[in-house]
């Protein structure tokens, strides 16, 4: 495990995982997963929304276990290289405050052809929102804040 300032990251044979306390980078989590041999690759930005069943969000905040989320993230990314034979696969979660319009995770996959890298980069999320040891807070604009479940999918079913 790889640490600087407010960055800690795991990466292991066309893998990469990491947790910071910065805004997230679209193009550089990209940019860890390019090759020559992939033909798609496929990008999710999770954004901060301002709102939750029509009450206004302030922010967002998350922590987690480092050391685990990290192991988990790292065996979630090398399952599914090698189920969908992708090129390169990287994982990155913000923790602490994310404001609105911010990201919070970031998930790119490269794989030769679309369907794989669509089909990873789903179940990249769903497995990471089931298994990763972050937790987040959603504050609200009148002072409240609630833990939730760092879930909103269904476990296997596709969104429709």
């Amino acid at each position: 495990m790889a640490t600087t300032d407010e960055d800690t990251f795991l990466e292991q044979e066309g893998c990469y995982v990491a947790l910071t306390n910065s805004p997230l980078n679209l193009q550089s989590i990209v940019d860890r997963v390019r090759s020559p041999q992939a033909g798609a690759i496929v990008l999710f930005a999770g954004t901060t929304r301002d709102s939750f069943d029509n009450k206004p969000v302030k922010e967002l905040q998350y922590t987690a276990y480092r050391p685990l989320a990290l192991r988990t993230m790292l065996a979630i990314c090398t399952a599914l290289r090698a189920k969908h034979a992708l090129k390169g696969i990287a994982m990155v979660h913000r923790l602490g405050v994310v404001p609105i319009g911010e990201e919070s995770i970031l998930i790119a996959v490269s794989a030769p052809h679309r369907q794989a890298a669509w089909r990873a980069g789903e179940e990249a999320l769903e497995e990471c929102k089931a298994r990763v040891e972050v937790w987040k807070r959603e504050e609200f604009e009148d002072g409240e804040g609630v833990w939730r479940a760092n879930r909103d999918g269904v476990r296997g079913k596709r969104v429709g």
